[in-house]
């Protein structure tokens, strides 16, 4: 599992985009803007810590924060949102709305209640719709249990991110190893004195297409996404890449990989198929993945839709709906309405941002940063501390390199062809916190180098001007 986390670089981004066309996804908000004949800023030098971090990562006593601090003028953030709506490079669908943290107030909104393709930016709802449905500190588990006879079964719990071989307490992505799993169920099978099993795999968590129809081809054969499933190795990527070619059946990948670990214990596999768990079978090994909150963090600071996706399919399966993608849509919106917030008009087409049909308005995204910066809501604060950070990490860390926005940014990237937007907050000169929402979704054939480099100059006047 350690292949780099991020492209960029401006020549893998072209190849592969010569490679696979211009179906660009979300999935880390790698674009083909970078293909642009304006010329490439020179980076700062390093950059070794982040400001604004621990002052993002609490809203009301966040050190660093002065609750005294001087109010945004409204007049000057409304000035620099009508240049930004209308300076053109955003396309013609633009909208923003820009609130004060700590009184609630809206210093500047234009186009705010339209709604928009959302992108990424509508992983939010999914991160806080986990986080309030699904215990924080638990785990998925990946078991192994006996089935009739000689059968073994192996049974997802959800966990997508497994390790070819042994897990790794500290990593998120490879907690749980597929390796160790075997090493326990051969232990098991030893006690019995058996050398010879037929695998079945029970993936049934999950239900539906694996593959949502609202998705362009392109993105799962280029590795943007991967087939969605209960139980997965490294989220099916056949090599160590990012954008690796998946499993076309990651689930099916995942027992494959687990006989093959068998057969190094010493356990003949005669078989593998898909078939039900016993309701009672005995368990002969478990793993458990990272908690639930890191989890929703690593999918947040990549834009990862795969993980993502199986995320509202559990809070689907938490409310007694299909884990489908059908029953994630509709059971994270209801859940974040019961939080408080409106979402009258809103639409999902999955739960990542990929498909069309989804849309949202500033406002709606306004509202629920408030909601993960609210004393009223302790356990959502965290979200804001698992964004990506300005200049340092996630899909941010090629963005704000310099300036005063640099680290003082915490923010939900989202791009997809024709689209650019980003949702989050910003600590200002004066250490005043700001809540924005950015959506442009008509920027037409510019790529993302224009409308990128006209949001990024707003966000970073904001943080530089104080505009007290």
């Amino acid at each position: 599992m350690g292949r780099t986390l991020r492209v960029t670089s401006i020549v893998v981004a072209a190849a592969v985009v010569l490679a696979g066309g211009y179906a660009v996804a979300d999935a880390n908000d790698v674009v083909p803007g970078v293909l642009t004949t304006a010329p490439e800023p020179t980076p700062p030098p390093p950059f070794p810590t982040a400001p604004g971090a621990s002052a993002l990562a609490r809203p009301a006593a966040a050190p660093g924060l002065s609750q005294d601090a001087p109010a945004a003028s409204s007049a000057s953030v409304a000035a620099a949102t009508s240049a930004l709506v209308h300076g053109g490079q955003m396309g013609s669908h633009v909208g923003v709305q820009v609130v004060d943290r700590l009184t609630g107030d809206v210093l500047a909104a234009s186009g705010a209640t339209d709604t928009y393709v959302p992108a990424s930016t509508q992983k939010l709802l999914t991160g806080v719709a986990a986080l309030t449905e699904l215990d924080p500190s638990s785990t998925l588990p990946t078991t192994v249990v006996q089935g009739s006879g000689s059968t073994i079964v192996l049974v997802g719990g959800g966990d997508q991110l497994l390790a070819a071989g042994k897990g790794s307490a500290s990593k998120v992505d490879g907690r749980a190893g597929i390796g160790d799993l075997a090493a326990q169920v051969a232990d098991a099978l030893e006690l019995q004195g058996r050398t010879s099993v037929r695998l079945l795999l029970d993936d049934t968590l999950f239900t539906g297409p694996s593959a949502s129809p609202t998705w362009d081809p392109g993105f799962l054969s280029e590795g943007y996404v991967a087939h969605i499933s209960a139980v997965a190795v490294d989220e099916g990527r056949r090599t160590d890449d990012e954008y690796a070619q998946r499993y076309d059946d990651p689930a099916m990948n995942a027992a494959d990989v687990l006989a093959a670990a068998l057969k190094k214990q010493g356990i003949t596999v005669t078989g593998v198929a898909r078939g039900d768990a016993p309701a009672n079978g005995a368990e002969l090994g478990r793993v458990e993945s990272a908690p639930v909150r890191d989890v929703v963090g690593y999918a947040l600071e990549m834009s990862d839709n795969t993980i993502t996706e199986g995320l509202g399919r559990l809070v689907a399966d938490a409310g007694g709906l299909p884990a489908s993608f059908d029953g994630a849509t509709k059971a994270v919106l209801a859940s974040v309405a019961r939080l408080g917030v409106d979402l009258d008009g809103a639409r999902l087409a999955d739960c990542s941002g990929l498909g069309k049909g989804s849309r949202l308005s500033p406002r709606q995204l306004a509202a629920l940063l408030g909601l993960i910066t609210s004393d009223d809501h302790p356990e959502l604060t965290g979200i804001v501390s698992m964004l990506p950070i300005s200049g340092l990490r996630g899909t941010l860390d090629d963005r704000f390199l310099s300036g005063d926005a640099r680290g003082m940014v915490r923010a939900k990237t989202g791009s997809l062809n024709g689209v650019t937007s980003l949702a989050g907050t910003l600590v200002t000169h004066d250490r005043r916190e700001l809540l924005f929402v950015v959506m442009a979704d008509k920027t037409g054939a510019a790529g993302q180098w224009g409308p990128r480099a006209a949001l990024d100059a707003f966000v970073s006047k904001l943080a530089s001007c104080g505009c007290s």
